[in-house]
């Protein structure tokens, strides 16, 4: 094979490092280096370098390890082998990254387990070149920045998952407002792969998170959405789930025969022009008040001669002979009432233990 007189860069700009193709060369080789790059002859596995900006003659006295080339002159010129590696000091800004599958997070504000997905990119600078080809590149042809990113792939894809994970856990925040992180998680990330990648020779110069997003044909994501667009709907029209559910279990006993005429009826009655629940525990209190007041004194009546006792074995009237107070019957329907609105979450424990004393009472 021919001595190459001269060796430059004929590699694809997309390279981070490039081997020139021929090792005959000779101490009369003319090696030309761009300012973007930088390169080094390996002989016998020794690197030397590096060769810097400019065109450099290659000779015994810039390189050491040719000091004791044996070889037949011709013409002044000491033929050799040797490696040549380029090494391009361009920074890359257009590295992507993507997680492979999702992430399954608890979503710590509601309690969902939600697939979690990541995309972004990042840029990379060859910051000590000797170490990359070293440590990375080794006896490859060429390495590219989508070789490099599989190399590190696995070490982006574990710190991303454990930072997008901890920073949720930490803000205490839904999955689906993270958006509002990526700034803060993008700088947390680079710093922390920074450090690993700098134990190869490359240097981190930026780290973005694009989006991180979820599956929108996902069911467990499907339900999530569902129950925030809903509570944002209850929330324009200006009251809560519980109101909402104690609207429905009074409309559901309105719509049942004969619930006008019972207590139900008239909690529905006062609730729906007051305020829902709250109200609807005063309507109770003042459908239950009536038992307890007491009956006005009759009025004057002319004195007359005593009535004839009653026959033995008559009837009195339900209540007590001023007829005051309810049947039996009627406090047993009151208090079946009563715990169907506890059941409902309507009163609270407190309400149904004052109503039930004034029903007992009665």
């Amino acid at each position: 094979m021919a001595i190459i007189d001269l060796v430059k860069w004929n590699g694809s700009p997309n390279l981070l490092a490039w081997k020139f193709p021929s090792e005959e060369l000779s101490t009369w080789t003319q090696l030309v280096v761009n300012e973007s790059q930088e390169a080094y002859l390996v002989r016998g596995g020794v690197y030397e370098g590096p060769f810097g900006a400019g065109r450099h003659t290659l000779s015994t006295e810039n390189l050491p390890l040719l000091r004791t080339v044996i070889g037949v002159p011709f013409g002044g010129k000491s033929p050799f082998t040797a490696e040549v590696w380029y090494v391009n000091r361009v920074t890359n800004l257009d590295v992507r990254w993507g997680t492979p599958d999702s992430i399954q997070l608890q979503d710590p504000k509601y309690g969902v387990m939600v697939p979690v997905r990541a995309f972004g990119q990042y840029g990379i600078r060859i910051t000590e070149p000797k170490k990359f080809l070293l440590k990375l590149v080794g006896t490859l042809p060429g390495f590219d920045a989508d070789t490099l990113s599989e190399y590190f792939r696995g070490v982006f894809i574990t710190r991303i998952k454990t930072e997008i994970a901890n920073a949720i856990t930490r803000a205490g925040i839904s999955v689906l407002e993270i958006s509002t992180q990526l700034e803060a998680l993008s700088e947390a990330l680079k710093t922390s792969l920074s450090i690993e990648m700098a134990e190869y020779g490359v240097g981190l110069a930026q780290f973005n998170i694009h989006s991180i997003n979820v599956p929108e044909d996902d069911p467990a994501v499907k339900t999530l959405k569902g129950a925030l667009a809903k509570r944002a709907e209850m929330g324009i029209i200006g009251f809560t789930y519980q109101q909402e559910r104690s609207f429905n279990v009074m409309e559901t006993a309105a719509g049942n025969e004969g619930a006008a005429g019972t207590l139900m009826g008239a909690g529905i009655g006062v609730g729906a022009g007051i305020g829902m629940a709250p109200a609807f525990g005063q309507g109770f209190a003042q459908a239950t008040q009536h038992f307890q007041q007491p009956a006005p004194p009759p009025a004057a009546a002319p004195v007359q001669a005593p009535a004839q006792a009653a026959p033995a074995g008559a009837s009195q009237p339900a209540g007590g002979a001023t007829g005051q107070g309810i049947g039996a019957a009627e406090r047993i329907r009151l208090l079946k009432e009563l715990a169907e609105l506890k059941a409902a979450g309507i009163l609270s424990d407190s309400e149904v233990e004052s109503e039930k004393q004034k029903i007992l009472a009665s």
